[in-house]
C-alpha cells in the first residue's frame, strides 16, 4: 500500500503532548483528531498516522476526537495507538478500529522469588517455559477443549478456566472486566474460525507476542505505595509477563466480518476513506453480529492468557520445587489492547453510552471508577505497557484525567519504527539471540528471522512513550521491569 502522505502544515499545538489537527485538514472530518507525543515522538511518527487519523475523524457518530498515542503508527485502518469513541444510537462499529489480534493484550504475574535466586535457574526456567508454554506459528496448546467446552469458553473467559482447575478464583477480580466480555455469542462465530481457534488454547503465537521473566529493581520505582499495593516490594523481585491473543481465532473473526461489512456499507449508504475502515452502524444486524463474535475472541483471550499462567504456575513449581501459592504468583492485572466496549462517559456535560474502539491502547481507568474491582478503588486500573525485549516494560495506573480527556485510555507498548521485513535486512536472529545473552537477556525463540524482527532498534525508545503519557497525564507510572528470560513465538 502506498504511503505517500504529507504531515499536516496546520496541526496545532494544545499542549506540550497535545497536537491537534482540525476539521479543515480533511473533508468528511467530523470531529478533530489529536495525537497525544512529545515532539520528538511526533517528528518520528510515519506520515501513514496523520492520514489514519483524520480518516477516523469522519466516522459517523464519532464523538469529541479521534485519537492517537505517542506509541502511534500505521496500522490497519485505525492507527496502531488508535482510540476512538461512537455513539451506540447513532455512530458505527469497525474492526479496523479493533484489529484482527482482538484482545491481544498483557498479564503481569508476582513472585516471591529475587533475581539471586532465580539467576542459577534461568536457562533452565526460561527452556522450561518453552516446552511449558507452546510457542510460534500454528503452535497448539495442551487444552483439548471439546465443541461444547470450546461454545462455553467462548462465553465465559476466564471464568471458564478456574471453573475448570486451570487457575485461581482471585485471578478473574485481577482481571479487566472479570476476564470476560457480555454479549458473547457463539452462533455469530464461523465454523472457519472455530476450527482455528479450538487447538490453540494455552499458546503463545507468533509475532510480537512473548513471555517474559522481569525484575523489578528498586531504583526503578516510581511509587513504592502503589508497587506495593499491587504485591512488588522486594528489592530484585521477580515477575512474570505474558503478552499474547487469540490467536488465529480472533484473525479470522475479523476477516469474516470485514467482508460482510463491505455489503453492509453499501446497504447503509456509509462512505470511508479507505476500506479497511469497513464499518456497520452498531445497532444495526451486522453491527451487533459482530460485536458478539468480537465479544467471543475477546474471550477466549482472555481464556488463552489464564490458560498460559496456570502453565507458568506449573512450571515456577517444578523448577522451584515449591506450589505456586508458597510463591506469591497472585496476578497484578490483566489488561486488554485491542477491544471494542459498551462504556458510559461524559461527553457534552452527560452522560452517554458510547462503543469505545481501542486499537493498540490500554484503558486506564481512574480511582473509584465502577467497573474496577475493590483491589484497584485506591490506585485507579493497572495499565501494563509492553516495550521491546531488550527494552524492559511499564506497570502504570489509570488517571481521572484519561478519563476526562481520552475515553480512560493510554499507549499500550514502544510502538514500531520499522517494518519487519527491514529489521530482518539488519540483523540476524542468532545474531541478535547472542547479542542479548551478553547483555543479560536469555532468549529462546521459535524462529530466528521471527526474533530479528523484534529486535529492539525496530521500536520506540519505551521511555519515551511513559514520559508522554506521564506529562499528558492520563496514566501515572509505578515501575519500570527489566527482562532477563524471553519466549518468542
Amino acid at each position: 500500500m502506498e504511503r505517500n502522505f504529507e504531515k499536516p502544515k496546520d496541526i496545532k499545538q494544545v499542549s506540550e503532548t497535545i497536537w491537534e489537527i482540525p476539521t479543515s485538514f480533511k473533508k468528511g472530518m467530523l470531529v478533530p483528531a489529536r495525537i497525544y507525543a512529545t515532539k520528538k515522538l511526533l517528528d518520528g511518527m510515519d506520515a501513514g498516522v496523520f492520514n489514519q487519523v483524520t480518516n477516523v475523524a469522519c466516522l459517523p457518530g464519532i464523538q469529541n476526537y479521534a485519537f492517537c498515542m505517542p506509541d502511534g503508527h500505521w496500522g490497519y485502518g485505525f492507527p496502531i495507538g488508535g482510540v476512538a469513541a461512537f455513539d451506540s444510537e447513532t455512530g458505527v462499529i469497525s474492526p479496523g478500529g479493533i484489529g484482527f489480534d482482538i484482545n491481544c493484550g498483557m498479564r503481569l504475574v508476582t513472585t516471591n522469588l529475587t533475581f539471586k535466586d532465580v539467576q542459577p535457574k534461568l536457562k533452565e526456567l526460561v527452556d522450561t517455559m518453552f516446552k511449558t508454554v507452546p510457542s510460534g506459528v500454528g503452535s497448539r496448546g495442551f487444552v483439548s477443549a471439546t465443541k461444547p467446552q470450546f461454545t462455553e469458553i467462548m462465553s465465559d473467559g476466564s471464568k471458564w478456566c478456574v471453573e475448570n482447575g486451570l487457575g485461581w478464583k482471585e485471578d478473574l477480580e485481577r482481571t479487566e472486566g472479570y476476564g470476560k466480555i457480555d454479549w458473547a455469542d457463539p452462533e455469530k462465530v464461523s465454523s472457519k474460525a472455530l476450527e482455528r481457534g479450538i487447538k490453540q488454547l494455552g499458546t503463545l503465537g507468533s509475532g510480537n507476542h512473548y513471555l517474559e521473566i522481569q525484575v523489578a529493581r528498586a531504583e526503578n520505582i516510581f511509587d513504592e505505595k502503589i508497587a506495593k499495593r499491587f504485591g512488588i516490594h522486594t528489592p530484585e523481585q521477580v515477575v512474570v509477563m505474558v503478552h499474547c491473543g487469540p490467536r488465529g481465532f480472533g484473525h479470522q473473526i475479523g476477516t469474516d466480518y470485514l467482508r460482510i461489512f463491505e455489503e453492509a456499507m453499501k446497504k447503509y449508504k456509509i462512505e470511508v476513506f479507505d476500506r479497511e475502515l469497513a464499518c456497520a452502524p452498531f445497532q444495526s444486524n451486522e453491527g451487533q453480529d459482530y460485536y458478539k463474535a468480537m465479544a467471543c475472541a475477546a474471550n477466549m483471550a482472555f481464556a488463552n492468557r489464564q490458560v498460559i499462567l496456570h502453565r507458568i504456575r506449573e512450571g515456577f513449581s517444578k523448577v522451584f520445587r515449591t506450589d505456586a501459592e508458597k510463591l506469591d504468583m497472585h496476578m497484578v492485572y490483566d489488561v486488554a489492547h485491542n477491544v471494542a466496549k459498551l462504556e458510559e462517559h461524559i461527553v457534552d456535560g452527560k452522560k452517554k453510552k458510547l462503543i469505545v474502539h481501542r486499537k493498540g491502547s490500554t484503558r486506564a481507568f481512574p480511582p473509584n471508577h465502577p467497573e474496577l474491582a475493590r483491589l484497584y478503588k485506591e490506585t485507579g486500573q493497572p495499565v501494563i505497557i509492553g516495550g521491546s525485549m531488550e527494552t524492559g516494560s511499564f506497570l502504570l495506573v489509570g488517571t481521572q484525567k484519561a478519563m476526562d480527556e481520552t475515553f480512560g485510555s493510554t499507549a499500550h507498548g514502544s510502538g514500531r519504527t520499522m517494518s519487519r521485513a527491514a529489521a530482518k535486512h539488519l540483523v540476524r536472529g542468532e545474531q541478535l539471540q547472542k547479542d542479548m545473552e551478553k547483555n543479560g537477556i536469555y532468549v529462546k525463540a521459535t524462529s530466528m528471522p521471527g526474533l530479528a524482527e523484534e529486535a529492539g532498534f525496530a521500536y520506540k525508545d519505551i521511555n519515551d512513550v511513559i514520559d508522554a503519557v506521564s506529562k499528558a497525564g492520563i496514566s501515572k507510572p509505578v515501575i519500570s521491569l527489566k527482562p532477563v528470560g524471553n519466549i518468542k513465538g
